[in-house]
């Protein structure tokens, strides 16, 4: 290369351990720095690099631990890369490329958020050991004299390098893997715009590593542990443990705001401390002693993606440290991850041929229904949904379709677990209503006969129908609580014992006010204390075993279903369209659920309920997680009087109870809470009949079928009652009442001929509700717009419901984890049942008659 310059200058500008850099001048006047590697260090570095693999084996050997083989075996792949000068040029052309990289600057308002403006020098010629690149007259970023001079404004030149490796990273998927302070300079003419030098070390990502590091990010912004942990997975991260909190917390470290150099001891001094936190949580799940803690390494496996990615975050933390600069790079990189994910998910059907997850159809319906969905998908008013419907007692739909969430491109399926906020209400109902039916407990029982706490402070004449019915005055219970801490609603015995505590606000029976959260932990409380057993327990012995619906509804989620799990996200669209619920005077809302609360509440409820801890806490008024299949199945039987359907349709895979129910969170020591002895508990029991004193009023079924009575006298049509079942064995472990006589082929849950009257608080249960009310004993009545009932069910905030319609025997159930205020639902809802010929549920009907893009009156599903 000899022949090529005019002018090289011997004293080279800089030096470093590789390689040396001089000043030249080439033949037809152009000014260059040439690269020159060092004599023989190829072959020292590569020794240096066998001998610390070898001593990396050793240690793993002596002390497993300590096994940084993934780390080492990293950098013996990428560091001999550094020594072959044509490889760095080739990697200079393409991060210059893949950033649009040029010598004039164009205007910075005008570029897309994804795009950066820095500089990186022209390639000019290249040997394995020589490295020809254009010269650029730029300033250190450590002389800082020179910087102020020239005016250069740090904060700006540091925010534009993150953003370049952001577009790196995430965009390009081939990242520079040594952004240390010396391979930046700043053009000393304006805008003084970032110089990126020396691309030896590279790094190439796989475009699904591109993703995961993207959900990665936005798990860690949103503190969606579920999402972070699916993006582990992804990328090969295993840890040896559930410890999800601990996951996020690391996670969030990668992205933490960076500190000036002032900050930096406080900044390493509060890391230290919660690495001490960390460890001590570690030390109390695994059991291990002071010394072992801190030889635990809770990684199974590192891919070797992550070696080069955290280096580059953390020098770039260090480089905002030496520039003494502040960096948000969660407002930063932001833009960059979304963009990866953007193009990588089809969230649309118009460009997705698989939105609609594909398996047979079950009728002419189910096809309409498809195609129905697909225009709302069109409309961007689904993200995630799965229907199921039954008609006398067999599946009709069972679809499923779109994205388990914003940034999680994988396909819903119909095993999919869904978050159902309220929802979950008519489940905890369920289960009271089956002690009752089991002869547990009395609904016209003082609670505080079964719970002895709970008779403080004027609660002594509460009854249980009122809490079913939403009249027991402990509507804004749950305030105190989530104002002093929101996450006290993850502790179950520190709930009840708050419920037990609390004071009501109106006398019991007068007043029917939504008890939005306090229903749960009311229903709670009792169960357990009515059962003598969890409340998981029974949940799982009242209706997941004899419904066959394992492994798909949970009110408190386990370790191992997190790969199944819907992630929320909020239609903001249809949060600004809400208006007339301020005008509902037959609508009843506690002073801390007002409508300007619900929307705050509303907008912040997809990152609350995307936490991994919310979603394992047994929160019983809102966080059951169910697939649609396994929710329109509970209700199918519910609308059967508790007759279990046959055997869920075999075109549904995989099959519905095919995953093992995984037990249990445990209540946490109820037991030992409980200020009542087990003597008054067991004398409590005791005390329980077979059947509720509203159990002896039953009277003979019609010929052919049976009727409920309105509390205005009107009747309805009930189908046929099925005789009970079964084989009359019982055993101490199981509360179910098996006495009565059943069929061999007929299985029930509940054998109380008026059930369906319990459920709506009519008939011979009408005094143990208010005759006017929206609520019955634990769920919403349907009614049709002539005011009579038929059916009843329960909707969560979001849209996710659940009912049935007795009179027809139909049930459904719609899943969705784009939250909105029950648009969209009900217009799914009103489409189905007008395509069977059904009656529409007056809160469904309303939404066929306004105009989509108005303002609409959105009240009532959301609420109940």
């Amino acid at each position: 290369m000899g022949g090529m310059f005019m002018d090289f200058v011997e004293t080279p500008l800089a030096t470093a351990s590789i390689a040396q850099v001089h000043r030249a001048t080439l033949v037809d006047g152009r000014q260059v720095v040439v690269k020159v590697q060092h004599q023989g260090i190829k072959t020292i570095i590569l020794e240096d690099l066998k001998n610390a693999k070898s001593i990396v084996d050793w240690i793993a050997w002596a002390e497993p631990q300590y096994d940084f083989n993934p780390i080492i075996d990293e950098w013996c792949k990428e560091a001999p890369k550094e020594l072959d000068f044509n490889s760095e040029a080739e990697n200079t052309r393409i991060v210059s490329a893949n950033l649009g990289c040029k010598n004039k600057h164009e205007d910075s308002n005008k570029k897309p958020a994804y795009e950066v403006d820095v500089l990186i020098p022209e390639v000019i010629q290249s040997s394995e050991t020589v490295l020809i690149l254009e010269f650029m007259d730029g300033i250190r970023l450590n002389d800082c004299e020179s910087l102020e001079a020239f005016g250069v404004n740090k904060q700006k030149v540091v925010e534009e390098i993150t953003r370049a490796y952001a577009h790196q990273i995430y965009v390009d998927g081939f990242f520079n893997g040594d952004p240390h302070p010396g391979n930046f300079l700043v053009s000393k003419d304006p805008p003084h715009r970032p110089i990126l030098l020396d691309f030896g070390l590279t790094k190439k990502l796989s475009s699904s590593m591109k993703q995961a590091l993207a959900k990665m990010f936005f798990a860690a912004a949103e503190g969606d542990h579920v999402a972070l942990l699916s993006a582990f997975a992804e990328m090969g991260l295993r840890l040896r443990l559930d410890v999800p909190e601990q996951a996020m917390e690391v996670s969030t470290l990668f992205f933490r705001t960076s500190a000036p150099a002032n900050e930096a001891f406080e900044t390493v001094k509060n890391l230290s401390e919660q690495r001490a936190k960390n460890l001590k949580v570690i030390q109390e799940k695994m059991k291990l002693n002071q010394k072992e803690v801190k030889r635990f390494n809770p990684v199974d496996a590192f891919p070797g993606d992550i070696v080069i990615f955290s280096r580059v975050l953390n020098l770039l933390r260090g480089l905002s440290s030496t520039m003494n600069v502040r960096i948000v790079y969660l407002d930063i990189m932001r833009p960059f991850a979304e963009y990866v994910l953007q193009v990588g998910i089809n969230k649309e059907p118009s460009v997705s041929a698989e939105w609609i997850y594909s398996k047979p159809i079950h009728s002419d319906v189910e096809a309409k229904l498809r195609d129905f969905l697909v225009e709302l998908g069109n409309d961007g008013k689904i993200l995630g949904i799965q229907v199921c419907a039954y008609k006398d007692g067999e599946v009709i739909i069972d679809t499923s379709a779109g994205m388990l969430g914003r940034y999680d491109p994988r396909p819903v399926q119909p095993d999919s677990l869904f978050p159902v906020f309220s929802v979950t209400k008519g489940i905890t109902a369920g289960m009271l209503h089956w002690l009752v039916d089991n002869g547990k407990l009395k609904l016209e029982e003082n609670i505080a006969n079964i719970w002895p706490e709970f008779k403080s402070n004027g609660k002594d004449l509460i009854k249980v129908h009122h809490v079913l019915n939403h009249t027991s005055g402990l509507h804004n219970v749950s305030v105190d609580l989530s104002s002093e801490n929101p996450l006290l609603i993850c502790d179950w015995d520190e709930c009840l014992n708050r419920i037990a505590l609390s004071a009501p606000e109106t006398e019991p029976g007068q007043e029917q006010l939504y008890h939005y959260l306090s229903f749960g932990w009311l229903c709670g409380g009792i169960i357990e204390r009515a059962s003598g057993k969890k409340f998981q327990e029974i949940l799982e012995e009242g209706i997941i075993q004899p419904l066959s619906i394992d492994g798909e509804l949970y009110i408190g989620i386990p370790p191992g279903v997190e790969s199944r799990l819907a992630s929320l996200t909020i239609d903001t669209d249809d949060l600004n369209k809400v208006s007339g619920i301020n005008n509902r005077p037959d609508l009843r809302l506690p002073s801390s659920f007002q409508p300007d609360k619900i929307s705050q509440l509303a907008a912040i409820t997809p990152a609350v309920f995307n936490m991994l801890n919310i979603r394992r806490a047994i929160i019983p008024a809102a966080n059951g997680h169910c697939s649609a299949r396994a929710l329109a199945r509970y209700y199918a039987a519910l609308a059967d009087g508790g007759v279990v359907p046959p055997p869920h349709s075999r075109l549904s895979k995989p099959p519905l109870g095919s995953h093992p129910h995984i037990p249990k969170f445990p209540s946490h020591e109820t037991s030992k809470k409980q200020k009542g002895t087990k003597k008054e508990l067991l004398a409590a029991l005791k005390n329980k009949t077979n059947n509720s004193e509203h159990g002896h009023k039953y009277t003979k079924d019609l010929e052919g079928g049976s009727h409920i009575r309105t509390a205005s006298g009107d009747t309805y049509a009930r189908l046929i009652n099925i005789e009970t079942s079964s084989s009359n064995t019982s055993t101490t472990d199981s509360i179910s009442n098996t006495d009565e006589p059943q069929s061999s082929n007929v299985r029930k849950i509940f054998n109380n001929p008026r059930i369906h009257d319990a459920f709506l608080g009519v008939g011979d249960y009408g005094d143990l509700a208010l005759p006017n009310g929206r609520f019955g004993l634990g769920f919403k009545r349907y009614n049709t717009r002539d005011g009579s009932y038929i059916g009843f069910g329960h909707s969560g905030m979001g849209g996710s419901t659940g009912f049935c319609d007795v009179n027809n025997r139909f049930a459904i159930a719609v899943t969705l984890n784009k939250m909105s205020f029950g648009a969209t639902t009900g217009r799914i809802i009103h489409f189905v049942c007008s395509e069977l010929n059904l009656p529409v549920p007056e809160d469904y009907l309303r939404f066929a008659e306004v105009e989509h893009d108005t303002p609409q009156d959105l009240g009532q599903p959301l609420i109940n």
